[in-house]
């Protein structure tokens, strides 16, 4: 019977601009997503019906009905390509949802990709429609592992400029920061766009770069979540890292490092003083 196996690697918003709302509720953004070697797993199997199963340190509270974005995306592209056969998913959840690291972004968009190899159809277009219903980062994780710049509702992608080599410490003091008070919080969304990405940049000017860019969510989240604050001054702290901020909407922390060396050190460091914190290397894709 056949099986196909994925990887769905984290989502990490290196700057996030809130650059304005439509009328419909959607938050404009602008913002450099890259994507790095921590990963969910997950594996299909050829079957008559659609189903899901979950595993691994991050499954508690996973559903396994048509609520998870997994199922959502697979019964999109069930529907869209008139296919009338199933698959057997099973996800093994390594990824803190609900975290600012796009994790059931990324696994949608794995499924996507694995369910039309097993499926034998066309893929579904990071722009179609289906796929940008899903959810604003599902279209740029269809991406991965490029580093993109992500504008508009999430649907516009934009290829940067090569990026030196470097590693980031992600740092989640597990804690929940909802996604909806956050935006709420903004003291204005009409806020301006990212800066261009300059082409041949070291890591030093990366790290200088990165600086004058802003996640303007990370105000708002640290009111509500103070350790967020206590992540990014952990961070912040140590000689290696170069550049610190939140990704997406929190409460994921990062920190920029030269090298992965150098963020295993980081995170040694960190958990040690933290052991409840979720604290993890990883070399940028």
């Amino acid at each position: 019977m056949a099986t196909i196996k994925g990887s769905a690697p984290a989502k990490v918003n290196l700057t996030l601009h809130i650059t304005g709302q439509r009328t419909d509720g959607y938050h404009l953004l602008d913002s450099l997503v890259v994507f790095v070697d921590v990963f969910d797993q997950i594996s299909a199997t050829l079957a008559n019906d659609l189903t899901l199963t979950v595993g691994g340190p991050f499954s508690a509270g996973i559903p396994t009905d048509d609520s998870n974005l997994v199922m959502r995306a697979a019964r999109a592209l069930q529907t869209e390509r008139g296919v009338t056969k199933g698959a057997k998913l099973h996800l093994d959840k390594h990824l803190p949802h609900a975290a600012g690291i796009g994790s059931g972004s990324s696994d949608a968009a794995i499924t996507l990709a694995m369910l039309a190899d097993l499926w034998d159809v066309p893929p579904l277009a990071p722009t179609s429609p289906e796929v940008i219903a899903l959810g604003a980062d599902v279209p740029v994780c269809l991406q991965a592992p490029n580093p993109v710049r992500m504008s508009g509702i999430g649907e516009l992608l934009t290829p940067v400029p090569r990026l030196p080599d470097c590693a980031l410490v992600l740092v989640n003091p597990r804690v929940d920061v909802p996604t909806g008070p956050v935006f709420d919080g903004l003291a204005t969304k009409r806020n301006t766009s990212m800066n261009i990405l300059p082409a041949g940049l070291d890591i030093g000017g990366f790290a200088a770069w990165l600086a004058a860019q802003r996640n303007d969510l990370e105000t708002p989240a640290k009111q509500i979540a103070p350790d967020v604050s206590e992540a990014l001054a952990k961070l912040r702290s140590m000689p290696q890292v170069m550049h610190a901020a939140m990704s997406g909407s929190g409460a994921t922390c990062y920190g920029l490092t030269r090298n992965v060396a150098e963020a295993r050190q980081v995170a040694r460091t960190i958990q040690v003083s933290k052991m409840g914190w979720w604290v993890a290397p990883a070399a940028v894709l």
